[in-house]
C-alpha cells in the first residue's frame, strides 16, 4: 500500500488539512485509510459499556461490531507501542494510507507549518519531509528548497501527494 505522511506541531492544522484532502482523493475513486498517531492517552470506549468491562476484566483484544462499523481495541498492557508498519499491516487493502503524525518515520511527508505557532519548522531536520504547506509565505530562514503549497490549496496538495506515491 502507498503511505504518505502529514506532520506538524499540535495546532498546525494537520487534521483540518486531512479533512479537506480526503473527499478530493475519494472523489477520484481511490480507497483511502488514515492512521492518526497521538502522544496522549485516549479511550474510544466508555465506562460501563460491555466492551469497556471486557477490557477492564483483562481481555487483550475486544472487537466491537455493528451493521455500520467495527473497531478492534488492543490493550498493550505494558507492551511497546506499535510501529507504523505494524499499524499499516492491520488495514484492509487500499490505494493510499495517509498518516497523521509518526513524523520520524521514513515515509514521504508533507509538513503543515504555521509560523504563528512559534515553533521551528521540521523540514530542516527531517529528510523525509518532501513538501511544506503553510498559511503564509515561508520565512527566508531557514531556506526551504522543497515543494511549497498554500495550506488552503487542497487540490494542489492532492495532486502532489498522488504524484509522490505514483497514483493517478
Amino acid at each position: 500500500m502507498n503511505v504518505f505522511g502529514i506532520a506538524g506541531y499540535s495546532g498546525s492544522g494537520k487534521t483540518t488539512l486531512l479533512e479537506k484532502l480526503l473527499p478530493l482523493i475519494v472523489a477520484r475513486g481511490l480507497r483511502v485509510s488514515v492512521i492518526k498517531h497521538t502522544h496522549h492517552h485516549f479511550d474510544i470506549d466508555r465506562p460501563g459499556k460491555d466492551s469497556f468491562r471486557h477490557r477492564q476484566a483483562g481481555a487483550s483484544e475486544v472487537l466491537l461490531a455493528s451493521a455500520s462499523r467495527w473497531v478492534l481495541m488492543n490493550e498493550l498492557r505494558g507492551a511497546p507501542e506499535p510501529s507504523l508498519a505494524e499499524c499499516v499491516a492491520h488495514f484492509a487493502p487500499c490505494d493510499l494510507v495517509l498518516v497523521e503524525g509518526f513524523k520520524g518515520e521514513e515515509i514521504p511527508t508533507l509538513e503543515v507549518y504555521r509560523p504563528a505557532n512559534g515553533k521551528p519548522p521540521l523540514w530542516p531536520d527531517h529528510r523525509q519531509i518532501v513538501a511544506v504547506a503553510c498559511d503564509q509565505k515561508l520565512p527566508s530562514s531557514p531556506p526551504c528548497d522543497l515543494a511549497t503549497f498554500d495550506l488552503n490549496d487542497a487540490p494542489a496538495i492532492v495532486r502532489f501527494v498522488l504524484d509522490a506515491v505514483q497514483l493517478p
